[in-house]
């Protein structure tokens, strides 16, 4: 929250001296998403915001038509309804999107650039999330322009994900791609540590997998996207409307790579990689 909190101090706002914040954790949990926009418009708040979640943003659109909202999504809002264009939003919302299934083909490649032996791509989705359908499309497209196929496993329960896990055969060219979803990012420490304890080399959407000992991960900066809601909620704040503040596209992109568990997955990291990488854990 650090990055939220710094974009909102650029923006004139600081918790606890001009500005109250109500906080709400899904943990990852959709169904708890309606009772906790609904609870939000009952204590009559000014703004709400969901910086980095697709379902909560939808939720809080389904929930009102008049209490502002600023959304951080990994989805094209005007597929997803959120806003009638990217431009002109023309209703109570408008935010940032992080491009996610545009940046498919460069995550692959930079995860092949490191797995020059995968001959098996497994993907993993939630098939509850509106995220999957554009990221799988992508995905499947960016793998046709490689020669290469995409195993599906689909995972919306702790007990599905084991069920993945163990489907996966057991030899050096297995590799996982992980979709864009808050149900494996709330679970991405365990995620991390069944892949590493299987051998599998993993790639996600954002740092924080790596950090907790995924492999690699590409993808939009999600502190700069706290950032650029901040502000947003900011403007909005301070008597801007979201129908005439246009949706906005990040500006940083991340290159992540954990060396750690490249050592020990027993590959060498090509120093193409090391001089592309924005950050190299060690």
């Amino acid at each position: 929250m650090a990055a939220f909190h710094k974009g909102l101090r650029d923006a004139g706002f600081v918790e606890g001296r001009n500005l109250t914040i109500e906080y709400r954790w899904a943990y990852g949990d959709k169904t708890k998403l309606p009772a906790m926009a609904s609870d939000l418009i009952r204590r009559k708040v000014a703004l709400i915001t969901t910086p980095g979640s697709t379902p909560a943003s939808l939720a809080a659109k389904a929930a009102t038509t008049t209490i502002p909202i600023v959304f951080g999504v990994g989805s094209d809002p005007v597929k997803n309804g959120l806003v009638a264009s990217i431009g002109r939003p023309g209703g109570n919302a408008t935010g940032i999107t992080s491009l996610n299934a545009e940046l498919v083909s460069k995550r692959l490649g930079w995860f092949r650039n490191i797995v020059t032996n995968a001959s098996r791509h497994f993907m993993f989705i939630n098939p509850t999330s509106n995220l999957t359908g554009p990221f799988l499309t992508e995905l499947r497209r960016a793998a046709t322009s490689l020669g290469v196929d995409i195993e599906v496993l689909r995972a919306s329960t702790d007990r599905e994900i084991d069920v993945a896990f163990a489907s996966i055969p057991e030899h050096p060219g297995s590799v996982i791609i992980f979709s864009p979803d808050s149900f494996f990012y709330t679970r991405r420490t365990r995620i991390a540590e069944e892949a590493l304890r299987r051998k599998l080399p993993t790639t996600f959407d954002v740092r924080d997998y790596v950090d907790a000992g995924g492999l690699m991960s590409y993808g939009t900066d999600f502190l700069n996207v706290m950032e650029i809601t901040a502000v947003y909620v900011g403007r909005v704040l301070k008597g801007e409307k979201p129908t005439n503040l246009p949706v906005q596209q990040p500006t940083k992109f991340e290159l992540v790579v954990n060396l750690r568990t490249a050592k020990a997955l027993g590959l060498e990291v090509p120093q193409s990689v090391l001089i592309a990488a924005d950050a190299l854990i060690e």
